[in-house]
């Protein structure tokens, strides 16, 4: 009997916030932090924390994406509006992805992986997943953890250090 091909972080995508599709295996080989977003939450404030982390470790290979979600009710239905307040309010320039379910059985395909790899699944607004280089999870994070905490801090620099495989 064949061995079944693990699933990696790169055979996922979003659809993209500007439309088209967010596709995940355009970052192979770096590391990803996946976060959940919401506008209107008392964490969205961490979208400048993710802002300065995206800048300051993109040439060591990790790329920040959000994922709007409206799932814990506080995040605008439209992308249009989504994507100009992440613009305008905090100089968003990572990758967005569409408004999209991040919980439940309309999780989008990316967190479904995740719940079933992992047995997590965002429980709040700002949740992130750190996906290694090898496209593999290396770690999940609550709202509290912040962008530049210790925690997510030693997580992100132990996943860049390893090789992609």
């Amino acid at each position: 009997m064949a061995a079944t091909k693990e699933r990696r972080a790169w055979d996922f995508g979003f659809p993209a916030i500007e439309g088209g599709t967010l596709d995940l295996s355009t970052f192979k080989g770096h590391a990803l932090l996946v976060v959940n977003t919401a506008s209107f939450c008392g964490y969205t404030y961490q979208y400048e924390g993710l802002r300065k982390l995206s800048q300051a470790r993109a040439a060591d290979g990790l790329t920040v994406i959000g994922v709007p979600s409206q799932d814990f009710n506080q995040e605008s239905p439209d992308n249009q509006t989504v994507k100009t307040f992440c613009e305008t309010q905090y100089g968003i320039d990572f990758p967005l992805a569409g408004v999209s379910h991040v919980k439940g059985p309309s999780a989008a395909p990316f967190y479904a992986w995740v719940r079933e790899a992992a047995s997590w699944e965002p429980n709040w607004n700002f949740n992130k997943v750190l996906i290694a280089r090898d496209g593999g999870i290396a770690g999940t994070f609550g709202s509290g953890d912040e962008p530049d905490g210790p925690k997510l801090s030693a997580a992100i620099t132990a996943a860049l250090a390893k090789p992609a495989m």
